[in-house]
């Protein structure tokens, strides 16, 4: 029987790149050795990105749609298709295809090898601008400062876990203020590095405003240290 790989995808007002992203996604999909089921979560968006979504569904039989009632954040959007996923291995990322589907290949590998977590770094984000990419190297050193858990250096919300990983994270990770790409780091169980670097994005603009940014780096010190 041939195993199975969950992509879980976060997607809030991501009208103008679904299609692509889909496109893009499904055939790089099937081309692995495994099987794979698309699992997009529709985080409240305002445009029509849930009319699409549903579009796609009912054309193919691999896509699942989760819509939530209103915007509750990319976090807990990450966590409900980890609940849904059925896959023996789990990959989480963004639907704006600046986490390239390129690496599939490589990270199914890893978890042939043996992996149960598969981290990817990101070594390159020109799109991201001088003060986004200074501000989230400035946080990483800070938090390995704070916090006893040492967090890996531009990992990213792109990221693989095995069943098995996941299943700590379902039953034992349930706080409401969620850092989950440093619980993958967290979690244990044996560990690999694959780099890549951001692609621009395909449409549309960061969802994250500097304020935001500002919040989450506050929630997760609150979170990682004492």
């Amino acid at each position: 029987m041939r195993k199975k790989l969950s992509v879980v995808v976060s997607c809030y007002n991501e009208e103008l790149a679904l299609r692509q992203f889909y496109k893009e996604t499904s055939q790089v999909l099937k081309s692995l050795p495994w099987d794979y089921e698309l699992i997009f979560v529709n985080d409240g968006s305002q445009d029509g990105s849930l009319d699409i979504l549903n579009q796609l569904a009912d054309e193919d039989e691999r896509v699942k749609v989760i819509a939530f009632s209103r915007n509750f954040g990319h976090e807990a959007a990450m966590i409900a298709g980890l609940d849904y996923s059925s896959g023996d291995g789990i990959v989480c990322m963004d639907a704006d295809l600046q986490h390239p589907p390129e690496c599939f290949p490589s990270i199914v590998e890893a978890f042939q090898e043996g992996y149960h977590v598969i981290n990817m770094v990101r070594t390159k984000n020109e799109s991201a601008g001088k003060f986004k990419n200074f501000a989230s190297s400035s946080f990483y050193r800070l938090i390995n400062v704070l916090s006893d858990v040492k967090f890996e250096p531009n990992a990213s919300d792109f990221f693989g876990i095995s069943r098995k990983a996941s299943k700590v994270l379902k039953d034992h990770y349930r706080e409401k203020v969620r850092f989950l790409r440093g619980y993958v780091q967290n979690i244990g169980f044996k560990r690999k590095n694959i780099e890549y670097e951001a692609r621009s994005r395909v449409a549309g603009e960061s969802k994250y405003s500097i304020k935001k940014l500002i919040t989450f780096s506050v929630n997760t010190i609150m979170c990682f240290s004492n």
